[in-house]
């Protein structure tokens, strides 16, 4: 099997290529180079203070689940673009990237133009971090937790489709919280789950035999954009004492969830 994965190269997007290099012939990651220090180094979030005291806890619990950022397995195949460059590439450019049997999209940047109508065609699979179709769009699961949703914690595994995070649902993912989780690490913890649950049934199979069920957006909770992440409510959750240990977690309505 061929796998091809449109990502970032963050240790948490990194980590996925290395999932798919054990049972994969050949991975070809077509990363998109930002940052593996958001808020210390301006980029897709602005370098202040209060950003940096987020963002150390955020790579404080990705290196503690998933390592840090080191080299990848020899069959995977990596081209490394800047990001936001995706949509510039040409089909000679991705070559044999194009002619994989599973296409993957996790992290990358808005997708549109040829890629878009190649990727739908080929039926890709998205890997979208939050609990669709309750939160969608940027950050879904810091905004779970700052609205006190813990149990809308999660990921959904869903076909790619045009529109953001809209494309129809195969299953969701939920981490189950471990005893010395932090807020950062149950969020960090949904992303293991999402990537073990979507190679799992990549690897057996049964993602193949699943219908994808269509959005409900009336059940809507939030939907929300990049520049609603700002200074003043990052202090806000930073300044808040939360502890999950003492919630009540009540599921909303699930799709063939995997619970881990």
């Amino acid at each position: 099997m061929r796998v091809t994965v449109f990502s970032s190269n963050q240790p948490r997007h990194l980590n996925l290529a290395r999932e798919f290099a054990q049972f994969a012939d050949t991975v070809y990651f077509v990363s998109e180079v930002n940052t593996i220090f958001p808020g210390k180094v301006s980029g897709f979030f602005q370098k202040t203070e209060v950003m940096q005291d987020y963002f150390s806890n955020v790579i404080q619990s990705e290196k503690k689940i998933f390592g840090d950022v080191d080299f990848l397995p020899n069959n995977v195949r990596t081209l490394a673009i800047k990001g936001g460059d995706l949509n510039l590439l040409s089909e000679k450019q991705l070559g044999n990237a194009l002619s994989s049997d599973v296409f993957i999209v996790f992290g990358a940047s808005y997708i549109k133009g040829w890629l878009i109508d190649f990727l739908v065609d080929k039926k890709a699979i998205n890997i979208h971090m939050g609990l669709s179709p309750y939160y969608r769009g940027s950050s879904c699961n810091f905004w779970a937790l700052y609205d006190g949703n813990p149990s809308y914690v999660g990921a959904t595994i869903h076909m790619l489709s045009k529109g953001l995070d809209s494309g129809g649902m195969l299953f969701h993912c939920v981490p189950k919280l471990q005893d010395s989780d932090s807020q950062f690490d149950f969020t960090m913890r949904s992303v293991l789950v999402a990537q073990e649950g979507l190679v799992q049934t990549l690897k057996d199979g049964r993602i193949f035999s699943m219908s994808s069920v269509q959005q409900d957006k009336s059940l809507e909770v939030r939907y929300t954009k990049n520049n609603e992440f700002t200074d003043d409510v990052a202090r806000e959750f930073l300044d808040r004492d939360i502890d999950l240990s003492s919630e009540k977690f009540e599921y909303p309505n699930l799709l063939c969830p995997i619970f881990k």
